[in-house]
């Protein structure tokens, strides 16, 4: 069964002796953005498994700050780019640019001032490489009067 990063960071209840060990504690650590960029916007972290890093990487013709460790890499974007967006497993959508810590490091700098990366190309780029049909709310539908 697949799983996102996001829910190894969801503390689980104990469990009962009879169903096994309580997993051990993930360490999280929050992206840091570097200096003189700016976040007006806030920061989430959109996370994929590093065998799809350079293939994002490459194709997308915007970049802001990208952190990579020897597993994932992962993209700064506004906060709030998971609205209405139901980001394709394995990646990972994660709040507040909280990610497991496994020494992510900035392996991308933007040139601009902004460390973001415009979330509806990186989400159709993962659609795209998980096989994965991109899913759109339906438009609200007016009556008429």
């Amino acid at each position: 069964m697949l799983r996102s990063m996001a829910t190894l960071l969801v503390p689980r209840a104990r469990r009962s002796p009879e169903n096994g060990p309580r997993p051990a504690a993930v360490t999280a650590t929050r992206l840091a953005v570097p200096t003189g960029l700016h976040t007006g916007l806030g920061c989430d972290a959109v996370g994929v498994p590093a065998r799809f890093g350079f293939k994002i990487l490459s194709r997308l013709p915007a970049k802001g700050c990208v952190y990579a460790d020897t597993d994932w890499w992962w993209w700064l974007v506004p906060g709030g780019s998971d609205l209405d967006l139901t980001w394709p497993l394995p990646a990972c959508y994660a709040p507040g640019a909280e990610i497991p810590d496994r020494g992510p490091r900035l392996i991308h700098h933007p040139d601009g001032t902004s460390p973001y990366t415009p979330p509806i190309p990186l989400y159709l780029l993962a659609c795209q490489l998980t096989g994965t049909a991109p899913a759109w709310p339906a438009p609200p539908v007016r009556s008429a009067l």
